[in-house]
């Protein structure tokens, strides 16, 4: 199955604020410039494109450990609270080009992690961001989750474009 990547999620609403449909969001990216009064983004509730809304930013202020922002059609708190677990995404080609050796984290979802001998270890599932580090999470072949560090001394090559991650070692934190 192909998976769809023209649209790539910016951000999650995490739940209402206030009573005018406010929204406050978690961020993907902290310091995304997509976010912004006026742009175009689309709302998509669980994993149905059909569940897609091409909605407005109508406003943007700051938030503890996120935004909080108002779009358009959304008035009131439960008009808010319909939207809580909903991704904000907007077209790939509206992402800031990449420096080179850098990937988008929808770029590795998919992608074969292996060891340097071609033993595969699984595929990656997610990137996740901490605060000390970055780890991919990759599931094995016997469903197993590991999380490994984005380090140089775990990860010795990400070919986004081959959707294959080259690992020094497969050992979870």
């Amino acid at each position: 199955m192909s998976i769809d990547r023209t649209l790539v999620a910016i951000a999650e609403v995490a739940r209402p604020h206030g009573v005018r449909g406010e929204l406050k969001l978690k961020l993907y990216n902290p310091d995304t410039p997509l976010i912004a009064v006026g742009a175009r983004v689309v709302l998509r509730k669980g994993d149905d494109p059909k569940t897609d809304r091409s909605l407005r930013i109508l406003a943007v202020r700051s938030a503890t450990q996120g935004l909080l922002v108002q779009l358009e059609g959304v008035v009131d708190r439960d008009a808010a609270d319909l939207c809580r677990g909903a991704q904000l995404l907007v077209p790939r080609e509206a992402l800031p080009a990449l420096e080179a050796d850098e990937f988008y984290a929808v770029d590795v979802e998919g992608a074969r992690a292996e060891l340097l001998d071609g033993t595969l270890v699984g595929t990656v599932k997610a990137l996740v961001s901490y605060p000390t580090c970055e780890v991919l999470v990759v599931e094995t072949p016997a469903g197993e989750r590991i999380e490994l560090p984005l380090v140089d001394d775990v990860v010795a090559e990400v070919d986004a474009a081959s959707k294959l991650v080259r690992l020094k070692s497969a050992d979870p934190l």
